[in-house]
């Protein structure tokens, strides 16, 4: 059985932070029954059934070609004058065996063992986590030789599958770049089969061709990592200037070069005092995680407070969310979701409960903090009311 608290263990933990994120792919071969319960074919059946996935949510490929809908579904008029389309699985089936691949885009967000999954890996990497699935059944390459914009987490939960990587062609390519990474040409860099348990990890821009051509249907999971480069660092950091009058001043641009080059000087100078700050990076890691959304999650009926029910299940929904406590007051503050709340120290045990992302019985937390269950009600109703936390299933 899959246990998603358990990546960082999968990966190699520090050591894969060090020598492979960001670097080269890893391979972690595994046992066939690590992903049991994760997802299944049946799995993909129910969610195909049972929801209304538009292109591209749902989607044929073939030979790096979207399958056009029409000769999968057929699109229906409601009374309301709304029009979806209906898979047809028949035709579905036909396309299947023409050599296309099957995609389901955010599977994470249909199914709680994929998104418990998704947000364990959210957890270790402290990136947001997108997770699609892809089916195969013959040779032929869904999506040819091609890159991604984002690091990936490959897990391979049904079959086979061959993966020829070619490596980079330009160093950490984006989807928003100067320039297109040119296409590989001669040997792959390695030539590798996915088996049933298998994990490959694959950094962005690296090229890459996947068959299923090993005799059986292939399902695998894809979990994508947001990318967060110098780019996206710098943005932040601009952002935080716009506190400084010199950053919301009006540009000079009529103004004499001599007073053009002042302006331009002094706003370089601010700058490189924030540059300078040497807990910059550690502020921006914060800030990113504390304002994150995660994955929000209603709590009905509970519209207004949280019962003090002690086998009512609750769990933050902010994957990344920021624990810390005061040396000094002994204080906890929790930030997340683009709010910080201070409690008191006897909430510490119970808010370190919740942190590591399981689900928990409001009795099971109020035992841990020796409170009673009406004052975790109160403090789980602040979190609800402030998109952080929900009431849930046991099994969710």
């Amino acid at each position: 059985m899959f246990d998603a608290p358990s990546w960082a263990e999968r990966l190699g933990g520090d050591l894969f932070l060090a020598q492979s994120y960001f670097r080269s792919h890893l391979v972690v071969r595994g046992k066939p029954d690590d992903f049991a319960g994760l997802v299944s074919w049946s799995t993909l059946n129910h969610v195909i059934a049972t929801h209304r996935l538009e292109p591209p949510r749902l989607r044929l490929s073939q030979g790096g070609e979207m399958v056009p809908l029409h000769r999968f579904a057929v699109p229906v008029t409601t009374r309301r004058a709304t029009v979806w389309h209906r898979i047809q699985p028949a035709e579905l089936h036909t396309r299947i065996r023409e050599g296309a691949s099957l995609v389901v885009d955010s599977i994470d967000e249909l199914h709680p063992p994929i998104r418990a999954a998704a947000e364990g890996l959210e957890r270790f990497l402290r990136t947001p986590v997108q997770t699609n699935a892809y089916a195969s059944w013959t040779a032929t390459e869904g999506f040819g030789t091609h890159w991604d914009d984002h690091d990936v987490v490959v897990c391979q939960v049904e079959g086979a599958k061959r993966w020829r990587i070619y490596g980079p062609t330009r160093q950490a390519p984006t989807w928003r770049d100067t320039d297109t990474p040119q296409i590989p040409d001669g040997e792959p860099l390695a030539d590798i089969v996915l088996n049933q348990g298998d994990t490959l990890y694959l950094p962005r821009g690296w090229w890459h061709a996947v068959t299923a051509d090993q005799g059986a249907p292939s399902l695998h999971l894809t979990f994508g990592l947001t990318t967060q480069t110098g780019a996206d660092f710098m943005t932040w950091v601009v952002d935080q200037l716009r506190d400084d009058i010199r950053f919301r001043t009006d540009m000079p641009r009529f103004d004499t070069p001599a007073a053009q080059t002042a302006y331009v000087t002094a706003l370089r100078e601010t700058m490189t005092a924030v540059l300078d700050d040497p807990a910059v990076t550690d502020r921006w890691a914060r800030s990113l995680d504390a304002t994150h959304h995660g994955r929000p999650y209603a709590s009905l009926p509970h519209l207004d407070q949280v019962p003090a029910d002690p086998d009512l299940t609750v769990r933050l929904t902010c994957p990344r969310a920021r624990l810390d406590q005061n040396p000094n007051t002994g204080e906890w503050t929790l930030a997340a979701a683009g709010t910080a709340w201070d409690f008191a120290a006897p909430a510490g045990p119970l808010l370190t409960r919740l942190a590591n992302g399981q689900p928990a019985t409001l009795g099971e937390l109020a035992q841990q903090a020796g409170l009673a269950a009406a004052d975790v009600a109160a403090l789980l109703s602040v979190l609800v009311q402030g998109q952080a936390a929900a009431v849930t299933e046991a099994d969710r």
